[in-house]
């Protein structure tokens, strides 16, 4: 008994949706497979999920750019790629140029390479030179300035600690004199010899009233 026909419809549940579109695209993909073997065909296949990951297969004996190209050819249709892709090119050839140039350029500043040149030319290279050691002149009377100004700053920080560490020390040998003072160590011998005075605590009178 062979299975019912299936209604060709977005199935509306995800899980279903998902199982089914995995299923199918393994199938389509190994038909491709197939026919690319079988009948030396040249197949390109891309397909995109609802999620927007892409799956492709193309024949080992073609490239999706080559299928593209033959594409418009049998068709005659105008090529899939718009004015955008067409700009984008046009650009990438313009800094390759660009890049072409800043290379010679550079080996004209090396002194490469300048057999050939104009008076002219030659000129306008001795200028960039002479301004690019100018700035490089700037730049090292900069670094310079900056690490005498540093230098100073050290410096001056050095003489500050150097100060609080001599009065410390300073303050630390005049207690050490005092403490070996003779009259010091007196001081502090009557000092601790009035202690239990001070601290004394006043007898308690008799109570009259027992006598009585």
């Amino acid at each position: 008994m062979g299975r019912g026909k299936i209604e060709i419809r977005r199935i509306e549940n995800p899980s279903n949706r998902q199982v089914t579109y995995s299923k199918r695209r393994n199938g389509i993909m190994k038909k491709a497979k197939e026919i690319t073997v079988l009948c030396d065909a040249q197949v390109s296949l891309v397909i995109f999920a609802s999620s927007g990951k892409m799956h492709e297969y193309c024949s080992p004996s073609t490239t999706l750019i080559d299928m593209l190209d033959k594409y418009h050819k049998q068709s005659g249709k105008s090529r899939l790629w718009d004015a955008k892709h067409e700009d984008l090119s046009n650009e990438i050839d313009r800094i390759k140029k660009e890049n072409d140039n800043m290379q010679i350029e550079l080996r004209h500043l090396k002194g490469e390479d300048i057999t050939s040149l104009h008076h002219e030319e030659l000129g306008v290279i001795e200028e960039a030179l002479e301004k690019g050691l100018a700035t490089i002149r700037d730049k090292q009377m900069e670094y310079y300035n900056m690490k005498k100004k540093n230098e100073k700053i050290l410096e001056d920080m050095n003489k500050r600690l150097s100060f609080i560490l001599q009065q410390q020390e300073m303050a630390i040998e005049e207690n050490m004199r005092e403490m070996e003072n003779p009259y010091h160590q007196q001081r502090v011998r009557d000092y601790n010899s009035q202690m239990p005075f001070a601290l004394r605590v006043q007898p308690i009178q008799p109570n009259l009233q027992e006598r009585m």
